[in-house]
């Protein structure tokens, strides 16, 4: 493509919804590859903020954040399949709670409607997000780092053994859920159709819990759902061992967008947010269609080893990544035309 071509696709085909339409369709094209199914069915997902430097400060998006130094930045969050396609992504400031972002990437795209099982790191926990989850149908599976500090909730805490007097944080407010019982599916009818985006809603929840009565009722119902999470992740080995593989698959992803942003020394210089926006969108998009490359030639690999009656056993098969860029010139080909 020469100079004016890019020019003409940056001034009128760069926005918004061109940038969400075109990675659906390249995630729906990688998860029909035959390849992709030995990896999921699609139907698991991990999510986890990743961080960018900036050159300086922007409008109210570039933030410091002590956890990443001095420098400000923002942070781009990222659902990935189990197939490894980064099937959603935001921009978000670096200092905001990841945790109401994660329904966002599930009820704003056809192929987050299909998860399941949905793995987040600690930063993306609140009793909020245990509720909201579940009355949605998503089974929330988060890795809690300081998990032994964590209390339970029950709904007759003097029915509790004494040897488990100790974890016990106090009593569901039982009568507070249902009164506001229809509040609470409307407000969740609300994100599932897309009226208002699940994040916008959650941090509003968050942001008055102590006057707020509905915010109050989903955070019991938030404590239930934690609380039944806790007792299974300690008793179910395999859980433990999906969400590992899945927040691996995410931290994997990171390193492909590490490897791709070379320009610039890996920073963001953009300071307006939706530049930022189309910067980190384009990024996933370019990651994605990385992903699909390597996914259709390693089936094409496959079918080779089977032709020549190798050994291509599925349980090793799942353990292939199509993340590698390895093999990708990441800087073009520069071709110097011969002078006359």
């Amino acid at each position: 493509h020469d100079y004016f071509q890019l020019s003409r696709l940056s001034r009128w085909h760069v926005e918004s919804e061109a940038m969400s339409r075109a990675l659906a369709k390249v995630i729906e094209a990688q998860s029909a590859l035959p390849m992709a199914r030995f990896w999921g069915a699609g139907q698991t997902a991990s999510s986890d903020g990743q961080f960018f430097p900036t050159a300086r400060h922007g409008e109210a998006m570039n933030l410091i954040n002590a956890k990443y130094g001095q420098e400000p930045g923002l942070k781009a969050y990222t659902h990935v399949s189990d197939q490894f396609g980064p099937f959603a992504t935001q921009t978000i400031p670096a200092t905001v709670n990841e945790a109401p972002y994660i329904l966002d990437g599930l009820l704003m795209t056809d192929a987050g409607q299909k998860i399941r099982e949905q793995y987040a790191d600690t930063g993306g926990f609140t009793d909020h997000v245990f509720a909201v989850t579940a009355l949605l149908g998503f089974q929330f599976i988060p890795r809690i780092r300081d998990l032994p500090s964590k209390r339970l909730y029950l709904f007759d805490p003097a029915a509790c053994p004494r040897e488990l007097k100790g974890l016990i944080g106090g009593k569901i407010r039982e009568p507070l859920i249902a009164a506001n019982w229809p509040d609470i599916l409307r407000s969740a009818a609300t994100m599932a159709t897309g009226i208002m985006p699940p994040s916008q809603l959650l941090r509003k929840f968050a942001a008055y819990p102590r006057q707020h009565e509905l915010a109050v009722a989903l955070r019991e119902i938030g404590r239930v759902e934690r609380t039944l999470f806790i007792v299974e992740w300690l008793l179910d080995a395999d859980m433990q061992r999906r969400a590992q593989i899945g927040l691996n698959k995410g931290e994997a992803h990171h390193a492909l967008k590490n490897a791709l942003r070379i320009g610039r020394q890996g920073e963001i210089r953009d300071r307006t947010t939706e530049g930022q926006h189309f910067r980190m969108a384009g990024l996933n998009l370019l990651a994605a269609i990385i992903i699909y490359w390597n996914t259709k030639h390693l089936g094409h690999a496959i079918t080779s080893r089977r032709r020549a009656a190798l050994d291509c056993s599925p349980d090793l098969l799942a353990h292939i990544s199509p993340l590698g860029w390895a093999h990708i010139l990441l800087t073009g080909e520069y071709r110097w035309p011969k002078r006359a």
